[in-house]
């Protein structure tokens, strides 16, 4: 099979993986809670012949191959949305107060559409391909539940890809860039602050501890680690997204709670950046009679590309998309005269590249003078189906050709 023909016959399934997307969009779920669309998957699955296993609290993995011997490579499709309302006014929009504005909805229905190409050519794969389903990307725990629950072994994964579609990218719809060789996403964490006072009458502040007060001075001081803790290198972003505290206006409280994240590209600067988050709050807060109790929730580690892997996959995706729909990250920020943004937002597909050799590819889903304006996590948020099939030939042909140039 070439490149020509496998994009054919990828868009010759069109109707049944956009069929696959549209149903997903219209019923999303979020974490582990994936009642509608664990099931269908698993439908669409065995529909064409193939026998997914469960794998954790709410995965499932198939295996297509091992006809001949080879070695295996894994390719990973989260399915969980937003905890949050759809205002697209598509026809199949969703109405049960969740959306899938990630795109979460398209992975999976690409990696449906790829499972349907590979079982097609089972015989030619000279190997293994094993597909992960995955469940809780947007809390940070599916990939990890998945990896505890032996999604890596049985048979033992090789190495792994991941596509991640973005809306609203000034580059041709059906592009794909492939990152470059070291971290291509931040490790993250949710953290929580627990200002505890003493409440009191507004009026006699002295007879309490104002917890409002120090939690104020804890937001703004955080602030200093990155202006002043944190060389020019050191990239990170600090962000207080909640603070609750007090119910009238006349009644200092006892407690107020603060939650945030951090984000950075290097694993002793993340380590840092917690220390010294627990050191500043704890340390305004006695400045003020108060304590500060701090906790760290969900999180990820940086996303790892394999630096080989990430020069062989650049050439396979020119093989099948050609020069001008296939990017390298250093060509695209080229282009861009030096102006290309890193990716910001984490992702936990981080916990498979910590343990094989990984690869994540951007593939461009709307752009903005497509009608396609809107970022991720936008309640107005549109992808542009038309690459649906294209990302079923990306995963295809990255993994055959992995598989035939690197045999056991």
């Amino acid at each position: 099979m070439n490149p020509q023909e496998l994009i054919a016959e990828a868009q010759s399934r069109r109707d049944w993986i956009v069929g696959a997307r549209r149903e997903l969009h219209r019923n999303p779920e979020t974490e582990f809670s994936l009642n509608h669309t664990l099931p269908f998957v698993r439908s669409k699955l065995e529909e064409l012949g193939l026998k997914p296993l469960d794998c954790g609290k709410a995965g499932l993995t198939v295996t297509i191959g091992g006809k001949k011997p080879g070695k295996v490579f894994l390719l990973r499709a989260d399915m969980d949305a937003l905890p949050m309302a759809e205002e697209t006014g598509l026809p199949f929009a969703s109405d049960n107060g969740c959306m899938h504005a990630c795109g979460h909805d398209m992975h999976t229905a690409m990696l449906l559409g790829a499972a349907a190409l590979l079982k097609a050519h089972e015989e030619e794969i000279n190997g293994t391909v094993k597909l992960m389903f995955q469940a809780a990307e947007e809390i940070f725990e599916g990939s990890k539940d998945m990896i505890a629950a032996g999604v890596l072994e049985n048979p033992s994964v090789d190495a792994a890809l991941m596509i991640h579609v973005m809306a609203g990218m000034p580059i041709p719809t059906g592009s794909v860039i492939v990152c470059g060789g070291g971290v291509s996403a931040p490790g993250a964490d949710i953290f929580q602050i627990r200002v505890q006072g003493k409440g009191c009458h507004g009026s006699m502040p002295n007879t309490g501890i104002d917890p409002i007060t120090a939690a104020c001075h804890i937001v703004t001081s955080l602030q200093a680690i990155h202006a002043r803790e944190l060389a020019l290198s050191e990239e990170a972003v600090l962000t207080i997204g909640s603070i609750q505290g007090g119910s009238a206006p006349n009644i200092i409280p006892d407690t107020v709670e603060l939650s945030g994240s951090i984000r950075c590209y290097d694993e002793e600067v993340r380590a840092f950046l917690k220390q010294r988050l627990a050191d500043i709050a704890q340390g305004i807060a006695a400045s003020f009679r108060c304590t500060a109790q701090v906790s760290f929730g969900r999180g990820c580690p940086v996303l790892l590309n394999n630096p080989q892997l990430s020069k062989e996959t650049a050439v396979y995706m020119k093989e099948l998309l050609g020069p001008g729909k296939a990017f390298t990250q250093a060509e695209l920020l080229a282009a861009s005269g030096g102006k290309a943004m890193k990716a910001s937002g984490s992702e936990d597909f981080a916990y498979i590249s910590q343990q094989v050799p990984s690869i994540m590819l951007s593939l461009a889903a709307g752009n903005p003078q497509e009608g396609h304006g809107y970022p991720q996590h936008h309640p107005k948020v549109t992808f542009d189906e038309q690459v649906l099939p294209i990302g079923s030939a990306v995963h295809v042909w990255a993994a055959l050709r992995y598989l035939e140039e690197h045999p056991l």
